[in-house]
């Protein structure tokens, strides 16, 4: 009974987590996207790829090679949480990516993770700052709430520089409204 009250209640906070809230006070006027590519999910219907990642470390990693965040193809392979214009809360479509990250940090007690929050260029350096580590900590919170230890994990904020990709547009401000998930031996 205890365990169902428990997992109820985790499961209402982490419904509760990625409702989210908007935030204010920005200058960005530009309407929202979905994510990269403008579409529902990106440009590739959903699938939102990132870039190639340096080996990292893993000794004492359980479970099949796709549960490997060094396998490119398995379910960790996709490290990035993309946002609305102005937004911090987490959608529906990456529930399922960091429910694996959480499982593999749950398995795996030894591995770290940073998550780095980034935001597009638009709004004030301060604002972007402060932005970037709501979507970091978001990231963070819904991890911790689905079983990972918090002293896995480290929020930071990037802001608007380290941006992925170049440009003043909305295609590219749709790729560099995102969080990045990176495990030792990336950072």
């Amino acid at each position: 009974m205890r365990a169902n009250l428990i997992s109820l209640l985790a499961s209402m906070a982490a419904a509760a987590l990625m409702a989210g809230c908007a935030s204010t006070g920005s200058d960005d006027t530009a309407a929202p996207v979905s994510g990269p590519g403008g579409g529902p999910g990106g440009a590739r219907g959903g699938a939102v790829t990132t870039q190639p990642v340096k080996p990292v470390d893993v000794t004492g990693a359980k479970g099949s090679p796709e549960a490997d965040p060094r396998v490119k193809q398995g379910p960790l392979s996709q490290r990035s949480i993309y946002y609305d214009l102005d937004k911090f809360d987490i959608k529906d479509e990456y529930r399922g990516m960091v429910e694996a990250h959480a499982k593999y940090l749950r398995e795996n007690p030894a591995s770290r993770m940073l998550i780095q929050g980034n935001t597009d260029e638009r709004g004030s350096r301060e604002y972007n700052v402060g932005l970037g580590q709501r979507r970091a900590d978001g990231v963070k919170r819904m991890l911790v709430l689905l079983g990972a230890r918090e002293g896995q994990i480290e929020s930071v904020s990037l802001g608007e520089e380290k941006p992925q990709a170049d440009g003043h547009n909305e295609d590219a401000w749709a790729k560099n409204r995102r969080s990045d998930m990176l495990y030792s031996g990336e950072f």
